[in-house]
């Protein structure tokens, strides 16, 4: 089986709840950025031994949180002796508005994936963009990116919608799969 790490910071809880369901998917291990954008040594011995690894961060600003940023700086050791690279990677965000410049995020992790020589997977999956579509509906607001869900200003981490959540743990069930067959398990 291949070891999936998810990586993620989470400012009220939202982004904690969608890495949670991305990593049922992917059977993956949680490895969280605290508050003060550090990461346990032990969390970093996880990433190194991974075989594929999945970003995830609020997106404050039209870009990641500086806490994930401060993690995506950390990183630079590993970029220098390449040791990242060829994993397979994906990325997730969540804002409060529909679209919140949620791509712009997603990019960034992107960016940040392709500097470390590693191979990103996307959603694989269609948006559900008919007029019978409902919010509750697998990628309503329409990634192919990575996940992207939406939750409200003043919405508690119960109130995340069901259907951002599940997109999230397809998405995991993808890098999962993807991961597999490039590593021949």
């Amino acid at each position: 089986m291949a070891q999936t790490v998810v990586v993620y910071h989470s400012g009220y809880g939202h982004t904690r709840r969608l890495a949670e369901s991305v990593a049922q998917g992917a059977r993956a291990q949680l490895a969280a950025i605290d508050a003060e954008g550090n990461l346990s040594e032990a969390d970093w011995a996880l990433l190194d031994a991974a075989d594929a690894i999945v970003f995830g961060t609020p997106t404050y600003m039209g870009s990641v949180s500086w806490q994930f940023k401060k993690f995506a700086d950390a990183s630079s050791g590993r970029w220098f002796t390449q040791g990242w690279k060829d994993k397979v990677f994906g990325g997730f965000t969540n804002s409060a508005t529909m679209n919140g410049d949620k791509l712009s995020t997603l990019h960034s992790l992107f960016t940040l994936a392709m500097q470390h020589g590693g191979i990103w997977v996307g959603t694989g999956m269609m948006p559900s963009n008919s007029k019978a579509a409902q919010r509750s509906d697998i990628n309503y607001v329409g990634s192919s990116a990575g996940a992207m869900s939406q939750t409200p200003s003043d919405a508690s981490v119960a109130e995340m919608d069901d259907g951002d959540l599940e997109t999230g743990r397809l998405f995991g069930e993808r890098v999962l799969s993807v991961t597999q067959q490039l590593r021949g398990r």
